[in-house]
């Protein structure tokens, strides 16, 4: 189990977090790294004591996507009164925290600044440790909340911008099975959506509609690569491109259920059978799917029909699936990929 000390910033006193450290520890956390402001308090890396969002969907409809500029201006705003929400919703105050933790990575770097300056402002303030959270880590930590998930298992980490087939060995040590060579999921899910005329948010919006139309209504192809864990959505966006135009040509009305559902089979069977496949290779019967397509209705309904098989599948709720600050607390409870120092930098892309 992991144990690791930490240090105070003004009076430099030892303050030892994890599973391991014998005394509860209540972590205060921040996530700002795209378009939601979130802060949360979760005692011992499971137990959500308050998780407060404030979402900028709303804001970036009328733009199709999310404007970087335009989401660090929103987080400015809203970062202040989440916070105190945060603390109001848990009836405590920093007296009772441990230690500040905050997303430094990946994101956009507008959006990251305002969360992790308000993370370490706060943890100076307070001469409580600071705790810096890699935002992939800690989606795969949302599993750990209300529930008793221990490693060793597969996990499914699948967001707008990464696609993954993790194998979670402990608390501390992860080996990738296999990624996404291009577009990552819910970028492939988005573009689809907008081929077809979907507004934003597109792969809530196409799962959505999927769910009324013919999943075998369209063949589309899978990608054969070097590393079959490996995945790559790039060509199956192609296809749905070519289907689409060849459609309109055909139709006065394009089948936009049918394509939809058709291209999410072809998506869902590819991420269950890698998944299912990288499990049976490594003799885990424990899955747990991460990030924020893991609230996707068909990927859920795929693995969990495992559990008929012998196999324990776990999927955060869906609040926990998407941006949130009760992951980035859990995370930083169990030091999976973590920085404590005040030093740290913010970073766009996966280090």
């Amino acid at each position: 189990m992991p144990i690791k000390e930490f240090r105070t910033p003004i009076s430099n006193k030892p303050v030892l977090i994890g599973p391991d450290s014998n005394t509860d520890n209540i972590i205060f956390a921040i996530e700002s790294s795209c378009d939601e402001t979130a802060a949360a308090i979760v005692k011992n890396g499971r137990e959500v004591l308050s998780n407060v969002v404030a979402s900028q969907i709303k804001t970036h409809i009328e733009f199709g996507g999310v404007v970087p500029e335009v989401a660090a201006r929103e987080h400015l705003e809203a970062i202040n009164v989440v916070i105190a929400q945060a603390f109001e919703q848990a009836g405590l105050t920093p007296d009772n925290i441990t230690a500040f933790a905050a997303t430094v990575g990946p994101g956009l770097v507008g959006s990251l600044l305002v969360g992790m300056n308000a993370g370490k402002a706060l943890a100076i303030a307070n001469d409580k440790p600071f705790i810096g959270v890699n935002h992939l880590n800690a989606h795969v930590c949302a599993n750990y909340l209300n529930t008793d998930l221990k490693p060793p298992f597969v996990a499914l980490l699948i967001s707008g911008g990464h696609t993954q087939i993790i194998e979670v060995k402990s608390w501390l040590e992860q080996k990738i099975i296999g990624e996404t060579i291009d577009d990552a999921i819910g970028e492939a899910y988005d573009k689809v959506a907008r081929l077809i005329g979907l507004p934003y948010p597109g792969g809530v919006n196409l799962d959505k509609l999927a769910q009324t139309g013919n999943p075998f209504a369209f063949k589309l192809p899978e990608a054969k690569l070097h590393n079959e864990f490996d995945f790559s959505f790039s060509g199956l966006k192609t296809a749905s491109l070519q289907l689409i135009q060849k459609l309109k040509k055909e139709y006065n009305e394009l089948p936009k259920a049918d394509i939809a559902a058709s291209f999410q089979e072809n998506v869902t069977s590819t991420l269950f059978k890698k998944t299912k496949k990288a499990a049976d290779n490594i003799n885990a019967k424990t899955i747990a799917l991460a990030g924020g397509v893991a609230a996707n209705s068909e990927i859920r309904k795929k693995f969990f029909a495992l559990s008929n098989q012998g196999y324990k599948i776990y999927a955060p709720e869906m609040k926990y699936c998407t941006d949130n600050a009760s992951m980035i607390a859990s995370s930083a409870y169990f030091l999976a990929n973590t920085t404590d120092s005040l030093e740290v930098e913010v970073f766009s892309r996966m280090q």
